[in-house]
């Protein structure tokens, strides 16, 4: 497999470029990608051997996988969701597009795409415009799971020319966004009604409460 590696950039994505992403993921590729914190690896959400690729490059085994969806917006998040709490939905609007990952009751469609047993699901909107018009131009949603580092210091890969080094043959495509953050996005849990944040990471939830 050849690897494409594309540069797109945050303020103004080329669109053809963006139909040329679209067009890997509609044909079951699986794609690296900034977002407004870390680089990310994802699908088409509805791609099940996409879905399976990503597991075993992540070397995960288990029915209970992590994985978020990043959304366009929150128009289709019912779709993916059991009903919200009207805070919780209110609190989601003011904080995204930001670097959140809310983890919400997941619908019945969920475990079914993803072949898992979880119940929830993690939902993010990036404040970057490269997934954003991905995501737009795809019409549904696609995973996001973390690009993590063999580096002792850095959590995470933040540079996109040692992404393509270590993913070269192994995806279909990297995109070049420039130098990503080694901050991964604030984790809150909104399971219960009430908003916990259970991984501090670069958004500050506090602003919006």
């Amino acid at each position: 497999m050849k690897t494409e590696f594309i540069k797109l950039y945050e303020e103004n994505p080329d669109p053809r470029k963006i139909s040329q992403v679209v067009d890997v993921l509609r044909k079951g590729g699986v794609i690296i990608y900034p977002t407004d914190t870390i680089y990310g690896m994802g699908c088409d959400i509805f791609n099940t051997r996409a879905i399976e690729k990503i597991k075993q490059l992540k070397g995960i085994k288990s029915k209970k996988v992590d994985f978020s969806f990043i959304c366009y917006d929150l128009s289709h998040i019912s779709e993916y969701t059991k009903s919200l709490e009207t805070s919780t939905f209110k609190l989601m609007k003011k904080a995204l597009p930001g670097p959140f990952t809310f983890i919400l009751n997941s619908s019945n469609k969920v475990p079914k795409m993803l072949n898992a047993s979880k119940k929830t699901i993690g939902i993010r909107v990036p404040n970057n415009n490269i997934p954003r018009d991905i995501v737009r131009e795809l019409e549904n949603p696609i995973i996001t799971t973390s690009i993590h580092d063999d580096d002792e210091i850095l959590e995470y890969s933040t540079d996109p020319e040692l992404i393509l080094e270590k993913y070269d043959g192994r995806v279909d495509l990297i995109i070049d966004g420039g130098y990503g953050s080694n901050v991964a996005s604030t984790v809150v849990d909104c399971t219960e009604g009430e908003a916990l944040v259970v991984r501090e990471g670069m958004g500050d939830l506090s602003e919006f409460l």
